[in-house]
């Protein structure tokens, strides 16, 4: 039995290509469940694993894919049936293994999350990978004192999917949040999605670097790192706390001690890749109750298969707004 899938291969001479392909079952990796994938999610992550960026993908040929939902076709394991509607994130899916970028994958139970109760599978890769990202780091930050009383909470790379999403959160939460783009044209869709302000990226570089700058935030999601993550830093207000998510800024962490030894600043590291089942079925469910799936579909582009090649050079490129879904079955 065979099904379709986006299969991505490395010539001889490096080159990295993808194509759509008739692939047979019995290729699919080890693992205890079988997913009739429906929908998937691009991610940055994607975008790299699609063009061989960042050395992820260690053998060929290889099926990409970080996140996907679907229904369970056959199991071995107690925990699912067939006819289960179930999600995956993580895991090093997508890159070590095959991911979701076909129609069907087998991965470990230990992997999965049922889906919530009044959740599609839409709407689980809509939020995907962002989504839970942007769920936890929220999660960590309220864990850490934050509330909505506390001052604006700022937002970097918030044209994305995890800032765009954490933006949406944040302000059904009650937050004034102030959304950080290097993209203007976007500030319209972030101030409908409950940005109170939206503040241009070369403005925010723009100012004088000191030590320790004007104390401006309650806390901030940061998806960008490098100069970014550096210079917010310097701004956060006595005892406030700083989520750090991503590095399409860099992975370099341009920044003094001051923060932390004078006004008590935290820094907390994000990392949606490996964590615990309780932890990731508790923000399943608060996603579930507290994101505008509604209010969030101008942000959200439909694509097949075929057109993912492209898509991942968008991304990558920084030109992809909101989430990407990926019709798959």
């Amino acid at each position: 039995m065979s099904f379709r899938a986006l299969v991505t291969e490395k010539a001889d001479d490096g080159r990295i290509s993808s194509s759509v392909q008739q692939v047979d079952e019995a290729r699919l990796p080890d693992g205890n469940v079988t997913i009739d994938v429906q929908w998937a999610g691009l991610n940055y992550k994607d975008g790299l694993c699609l063009t061989g960026a960042g050395g992820l993908v260690r053998t060929y040929p290889h099926v990409a894919g970080i996140d996907f939902s679907g229904m369970v076709r056959e199991s071995i394991d107690p925990r699912y049936a067939p006819g289960q509607a179930v999600v995956l994130t993580g895991w090093r899916v997508g890159e070590a293994q095959w991911g979701g970028y076909a129609e069907r994958a087998r991965v470990s139970a230990d992997w999965l999350v049922p889906l919530p109760d009044g959740l599609t599978a839409r709407q689980a890769m809509i939020a995907g990978t962002a989504g839970l990202t942007a769920m936890l780091a929220i999660d960590r930050l309220e864990a850490a004192g934050l509330r909505p009383d506390a001052g604006e909470v700022l937002v970097t790379g918030a044209a994305g999917g995890v800032g765009s999403i954490a933006t949406s959160i944040l302000a059904r939460l009650g937050y004034q949040v102030a959304a950080l783009s290097g993209r203007p044209e976007l500030s319209g869709a972030l101030r409908l999605l409950g940005a109170s302000s939206v503040i241009d990226r070369s403005a925010f570089l723009g100012g004088a670097d000191k030590p320790l700058e004007s104390a401006r935030w309650a806390a901030a999601i940061d998806n960008v790192g490098g100069t970014i993550l550096g210079k917010l830093l310097r701004q956060v207000n006595y005892g406030g706390a700083v989520a750090s998510i991503g590095n399409a800024g860099g992975i370099e962490l341009e920044t003094n001690v001051l923060p932390f030894i004078l006004r008590g600043v935290t820094l907390i590291g994000i990392d949606s890749v490996m964590q615990p089942y309780a932890t990731r079925v508790a923000a399943w469910n608060r996603l579930g109750e507290l994101f505008d799936f509604a209010g969030y579909e101008e942000l959200v582009e439909e694509i097949g298969l075929e057109e993912l090649p492209g898509a991942a050079q968008r991304i990558l490129a920084g030109k992809v707004n909101g989430r990407v879904l990926v019709r798959v079955g």
